[in-house]
């Protein structure tokens, strides 16, 4: 049995620890992870999603009254999304799964349509955050709302309007609540003010609690060629460069990850959470706030070469590839 989702062959053992076998069939559809313990946790929805649903309903609530949505999410699969819209008006609260330390748990998206002569828009809101300064991939006065999300609400706008034969509408999308929570989260940080951000490059979230810890600890115990990769991108473009290997999304965790690995290892990723661990004051001394923002700076490359020979002379078994979101290497240690 695979995971639709990573890409992950779940070994047989797993699944004959599982003590409800009957869950399995949501581990093949994607909506669920099984672990080495045989516990299958729930994963959630991602804001993207949430949003996307939101902006569904409201057009299809012009119709009729909608209670559920069918959302095609960013990693191809398709996922039925609860909602409660009504004339023109949808709301659509997002759902975390089982996994606990999520911030914007039951955040709620209140969507609004209105009927146009033709083509769709968009129009964010209250509660979604904007861009306070210029980064990398953003413009200052951008709203929050990351590319894959995007087009998937743009395509599930696109179908509503397709399946009651509209010809155009506007949807002004809002999180009433999203200021109070951006509160809680890293948005301030990275220059995001205003209200949360609409993310989601699968539309799903990951269970990351202990259970699933066990489950990532047991896979890279288990390998003789392991990847460790960060993020998602870091995921995609590490299968590509290392066919044979076994590759596993470690997250934040990557001094766990390192610590269960055998012999030699490679960690594979976007530069900030490896240069934070490679170099936790990696900015110390600059004036740039985050990795991202500093890595189109002219310093970067000879800074990023600095930090990753002196991690490599104390840690020579740790090979470390840092690429950007093009997939090109940007930082390697020789």
């Amino acid at each position: 049995m695979w995971d639709p989702v990573t890409g992950f062959e779940y070994p047989e053992i797993w699944q004959e620890k599982c003590q409800s076998p009957e869950s399995l069939a949501d581990v093949a559809r994607g909506l669920c992870v099984l672990t080495a313990s045989g516990t299958v946790l729930r994963r959630g929805y991602t804001t993207g999603t949430t949003a996307a649903a939101a902006c569904k309903a409201a057009i299809l609530s012009l119709h009729t009254d909608v209670s559920s949505v069918r959302i095609m999410i960013p990693c191809g699969l398709g996922v039925d999304v609860p909602v409660a819209g009504s004339h023109g008006t949808a709301r659509c609260k997002k759902f975390a799964g089982d996994y606990p330390s999520d911030a914007t748990a039951n955040v709620e998206f209140v969507a609004k349509a209105t009927p146009e002569k033709s083509g769709i828009s968009l129009v964010p809101g209250n509660g979604i955050g904007i861009f306070v300064r210029d980064t990398p991939r953003f413009s200052k006065g951008t709203p929050a709302i990351n590319p894959a999300p995007l087009a998937c609400i743009l395509q599930s706008m696109l179908e509503a309007l397709n399946a009651i034969s509209l010809k155009g509408v506007t949807v002004s999308l809002s999180v009433p609540s999203g200021r109070a929570v951006a509160k809680t989260t890293l948005n301030p940080r990275v220059g995001i003010e205003g209200g949360i951000s609409v993310l989601g490059t699968t539309g799903l979230v990951e269970p990351w609690d202990d259970h699933m810890t066990e489950s990532v600890i047991d896979r890279i115990r288990a390998s003789e060629r392991v990847v460790l990769t960060t993020g998602r991108t870091g995921l995609r473009y590490a299968r590509l460069k290392y066919p044979d290997h076994d590759i596993v999304l470690v997250g934040s965790g990557i001094h766990e990850a390192l610590a269960a690995a055998r012999g030699e290892v490679i960690l594979f990723g976007l530069p900030a959470l490896i240069l934070n661990y490679v170099k936790p004051d990696f900015l110390k001394g600059t004036s740039f706030s985050t990795i991202e923002e500093m890595s189109i700076s002219p310093v970067f490359p000879d800074r990023t070469n600095s930090a990753l020979v002196e991690f490599k002379r104390e840690h020579p078994s740790i090979h470390v590839v840092i690429v950007n979101r093009d997939g090109n290497v940007i930082g390697e240690t020789i």
